[in-house]
């Protein structure tokens, strides 16, 4: 099994390559720029231009990966909107932040990249789009000095869903920067966006089927899938048009990325959460910040994990050094390599319920699905519950038909060290309480496909 050993490969020739890597000690860029974290939920990287899908679903997510580095193999720690944005916001994993299934919160009191960039000079803000991460679930608010949850759409037949539209967002998003440009004098700020499009129920958008290629005589839910990912990309080249009316480009550290991605019938499974396998557990992930980093593709294994200790790195803030994830900045600049490392993830079940009976909601061990590690080309998973281990060959089978593991195969170290690791994490977290979630909240959950 071959394993991929080449981190960045740039478009350009290698004295451009050079010159491009410089930059960081640019006169022209600012050395402490305004960033923006946009992230989609339920966003799978095959199915963008970028990444090589055959419909035209994201010209203007494409032409901004052009514009950066696109990291063509990156995970989420757990495909699951509320742990993996915990994770990406603390720069923990899941059994160290608790908030392991949706409806579960983090610790308080963590440190996170909006809490270290505000204590830096940095104005932050949040606005997200969907149920899932409203502050009473996840204490998400705590690490934002603004943090914006309108959620009063119905998207699905009027009915189901409780959301903010991609429309909404931008908005709230637009208008909060508007106000704070209005106060001075300007502060850099670090900005989060998160759309609930593509996620189920996959709502159509009439107006892109023509340029998608959709029958809609013939919607199948992949092409309802598709046509919210071109909504949400139009929001996306808007919300981005509106910034840079405000701030420089070169003033300007932009992050596209998922929460996970989404299984659209593959293993007999649609949605998220329950598996670990790659249409769920793989996200798109590219940063932009012209005349600094450079326009290429990375190639090394990448997660949510490393957005913290990136971020500060890039913008010359201190990173914290018991991180789980490694920053980029070093390769970026050219002055060196991450190795090729082995990825531990994890899968848990999908919420809690109202009342916090059952045995999995008041241990939080009791929820864990899945564990699995990633060694180059090679995917170990676990069944938990069953010991049940698979094997696969990402290079050979993308699609993961195939497993290499014999019926008694037993877990590498690397898997062993991952369960072990998880394991623990999960066991200081069962003296935790769980909260009891209201009816509207179990209401919402439940109509998001987060409880049974």
């Amino acid at each position: 099994m071959s394993k991929r050993r080449n981190p960045i490969v740039t478009t350009v020739s290698f004295v451009a390559t050079f010159i491009l890597f410089l930059p960081l000690t640019s006169e022209s860029a600012s050395p402490r720029p305004s960033v923006v974290v946009i992230t989609v939920d339920a966003l799978r990287a095959d199915h963008l231009g970028s990444y090589g899908y055959s419909r035209s679903t994201s010209p203007n997510i494409d032409r901004l990966m052009s514009q950066g580095l696109r990291f063509e193999r990156a995970w989420t720690p757990e495909p699951l909107t509320g742990p993996a944005i915990c994770s990406m916001v603390t720069g923990l994993e899941p059994h160290d932040h608790a908030a392991t299934r949706n409806g579960l919160r983090m610790k308080p009191g963590l440190n996170s990249l909006p809490k270290t960039l505000a204590e830096n000079g940095w104005k932050t803000a949040a606005f997200v789009g969907t149920w899932t991460l409203k502050d009473n679930l996840t204490l998400l608010g705590e690490h934002f000095e603004t943090y914006g949850e309108r959620l009063d759409r119905k998207r699905w037949f009027g009915i189901l869903n409780s959301e903010a539209t991609c429309e909404d967002v931008t908005d709230d998003a637009l208008d909060w920067l508007g106000e704070e440009r209005k106060k001075g004098p300007e502060k850099p700020f670090f900005l989060w966006v998160h759309y609930i499009e593509p996620h189920a129920p996959y709502r159509f958008h009439n107006e892109y089927a023509d340029r998608i290629g959709v029958n809609d005589d013939q919607l199948t839910k992949k092409d309802r899938y598709d046509t919210e990912i071109a909504a949400v990309d139009a929001s996306i080249d808007r919300l981005l048009a509106g910034i840079r009316q405000a701030v420089e480009e070169e003033d300007l550290l932009v992050v596209l990325t998922a929460d996970h991605g989404e299984s659209l019938g593959e293993h007999n499974y649609w949605g998220h959460g329950r598996y670990l396998y790659e249409p769920s557990l793989r996200i798109p992930l590219g940063i932009v910040w012209p005349g600094v980093i450079p326009v290429g593709t990375v190639s090394s294994q990448a997660t949510l994990l490393d957005l913290m200790p990136t971020l500060l790195d890039l913008v010359g803030v201190e990173v914290p050094e018991d991180l789980p994830g490694e920053s980029w900045a070093t390769t970026i600049r050219g002055a060196g390599e991450i190795a090729e490392r082995v990825g531990c993830y994890q899968a848990h079940r999908g919420a809690v319920h109202g009342d916090s009976s059952r045995e999995s909601d008041k241990k939080r061990s009791k929820g864990l699905l899945w564990v699995g590690v990633i060694n180059g080309d090679t995917k170990e998973i676990v069944k938990v519950s069953r010991q049940l281990i698979q094997i696969y060959d990402l290079a050979a089978d993308p699609g993961e038909l195939e497993t290499l593991a014999p019926v008694d195969a037993k877990p590498s170290d690397s898997l062993s060290a991952c369960l072990a690791r998880v394991a623990e994490g999960l066991g200081s977290l069962d003296t935790l309480a769980t909260q009891k979630l209201d009816d509207e909240t179990v209401e919402k959950l439940r109509a998001l496909g987060y409880l049974e």
